[in-house]
């Protein structure tokens, strides 16, 4: 063979019989995965770039060189054509053109679209499983020990149990699931074959061929991609499932972002449960745990909407809606919740906040009574809102009012305030009807006085609603900028300021 002949060698990966022939091998095959491997050569086709590094950073090809790659594929294409870039079709009767246009017409037509045909679930009432939450009375429990009792009841219901996923990467017994090893069972293909090490215990490790839920190991990848499989499961085979997958919060975003982001993109129904999540809520651990920025990704996702709830009731709220939206109406949505692992009173959640917890935030409580100017408004989510209570108690001792509101969602808050003024701007006439005023703007409308922020995050989390708050307010935000430390939390809040003391002083100096 001619030096010419082996360089228009093709490899098979650009060999159509040979893609053809792998593909149809595939796809007859039967009880095993294939995988095709084809291979293929840097810059195919490209003349004196092929093959070589330097067609990565070839930009445009020059004269010479369209000319070759029209001789190369015997594209019916004068000279000019070929330098020109000019565009070549097919006649509309060649068999080209027919081919591409019945196998066009097989999928769909020409505008491509998403099929999605799956039967609606019907969601068990709020009550069914949640009413300890929501009428909690002061109980001291922690919001993940909160989620997998919500979690357990969801499973026993006779419709929507069979479609929950549990899943978790490692840590199961920390979050307190082990219960559900003996509800449901942890799901292997081969059953158990082994005695675990805690077998006399009443709750035991137990795997089974039924089992229900996922155990990848220490693998947030592996985790993931299961969550993401359940949930596009609606889209991809028909069938609407409803996983839940609880995990470090720290390593989701932090270490599988780019797997939720693809996730996002596959439209994705589902809940991620980010536990012990913020920077001061898990002392000792230093950075290993210590997540500050979790919701600042997820807010980047346009499909995710994200909650740090603080109490169990507003938790509840939240799971409620979620289902709903993925389940019944069946919105391409997926559902990011913070969860706490420290135990505080849980207070009950009254029916008529339910809306505002959904909207982004509600006022949870005033304290003390006005002394002339003398008044505050306290903004918590997370563990941070205990804070900011303890706060507002220590400024009515001081004889300052202070308005204390949970924030449920940031990022809720924050679409809410673009989403109107981008409504704003394309009003047609500065004469057009006034646009609604976003959600934040009106629930401080009425109070006066500075606004203090504070998060268990970093403060870009807070600023991300400041443009939308009432003009004249001065705002202030606190959250845990830098890197994470080993201490308790008392420490490492008063470390980062956003405990108690720092935000009542906070509130001082911005009254003053």
């Amino acid at each position: 063979m001619t030096d010419e002949q082996i360089d228009r060698l093709k490899r098979g990966g650009h060999d159509l019989v040979k893609i053809h022939a792998a593909y149809a091998a595939a796809a007859a095959h039967r009880g095993q995965p294939t995988v095709i491997l084809a291979h293929t050569k840097k810059g195919y086709g490209m003349g004196a770039g092929q093959g070589k590094m330097t067609t990565h950073s070839h930009k445009k090809f020059e004269s010479a060189d369209l000319v070759g790659f029209r001789n190369r594929f015997n594209l019916p294409l004068t000279d000019e054509e070929a330098t020109s870039l000019a565009f070549y079709k097919p006649a509309d009767d060649s068999a080209e053109m027919k081919y591409l246009k019945d196998r066009r017409a097989a999928l769909g037509g020409s505008m491509p679209r998403r099929e999605t045909a799956c039967d609606l679930v019907p969601v068990p009432g709020i009550a069914a499983w949640a009413q300890f939450a929501l009428a909690a009375e002061g109980k001291d429990m922690s919001t993940t020990m909160a989620f997998v009792r919500m979690l357990g009841a969801l499973l026993k219901d006779k419709t929507l149990g069979p479609r929950v996923v549990p899943i978790v990467a490692d840590e199961a017994r920390t979050f307190g699931m082990a219960n559900l090893f003996k509800q449901v069972g942890i799901y292997s293909s081969v059953g158990q074959r082994y005695a675990p090490e805690d077998i006399d215990t009443i709750l035991s490790y137990r795997e089974a061929i039924d089992g229900q839920i996922l155990e990848e190991g220490i693998s947030e990848a592996g985790a993931i991609a299961s969550w993401t499989a359940a949930a596009t499961s609606y889209s991809v085979h028909g069938l609407a499932m409803l996983p839940f997958y609880i995990y470090y919060s720290m390593f989701g975003f932090q270490r599988v972002g780019d797997q939720i982001w693809a996730a996002a993109d596959q439209r994705a129904r589902g809940f991620l449960l980010g536990a012990t999540s913020g920077r001061t809520t898990l002392g000792g651990e230093g950075l290993q745990h210590q997540d500050g920025t979790s919701h600042l990704v997820a807010a980047t996702i346009p499909n995710c909407r994200a909650w740090d709830p603080a109490f169990a009731g507003e938790m509840a709220v939240i799971v409620d809606q979620g289902m709903r939206e993925m389940l019944v109406e069946q919105q391409d949505v997926f559902y990011y919740i913070t969860l706490m692992n420290e135990n505080y009173a849980q207070p009950s959640l009254p029916p008529e906040l339910h809306a505002d917890v959904l909207r982004g935030c509600y006022r949870f409580g005033r304290y003390g009574e006005p002394q002339g100017d003398a008044a505050v408004t306290l903004l918590g989510s997370g563990a941070i809102l205990t804070e900011a209570i303890k706060a507002a108690r220590q400024l009515a001792a001081d004889g300052i009012a202070v308005d204390v509101f949970s924030v449920t969602s940031w990022s809720e808050l924050a679409r809410d305030g673009a989403a109107s003024a981008r409504a704003a701007l394309a009003s047609a006439s500065v004469h057009a009807v006034p646009q609604e005023a976003p959600f934040i703007t009106r629930q401080f409308a009425s109070g006066v006085g500075p606004i203090v922020a504070a998060t268990d995050y970093v403060r870009a989390v807070p600023e991300s609603i400041r443009a939308y708050l009432p003009e004249g307010r001065r705002y202030v935000t606190l959250g845990t900028d830098g890197f994470g430390r080993s201490d308790t939390r008392a420490a490492l809040r008063r470390f980062f300021g956003v405990d108690a003391a720092s935000i009542a002083n906070a509130a001082r100096r911005a009254l003053a």
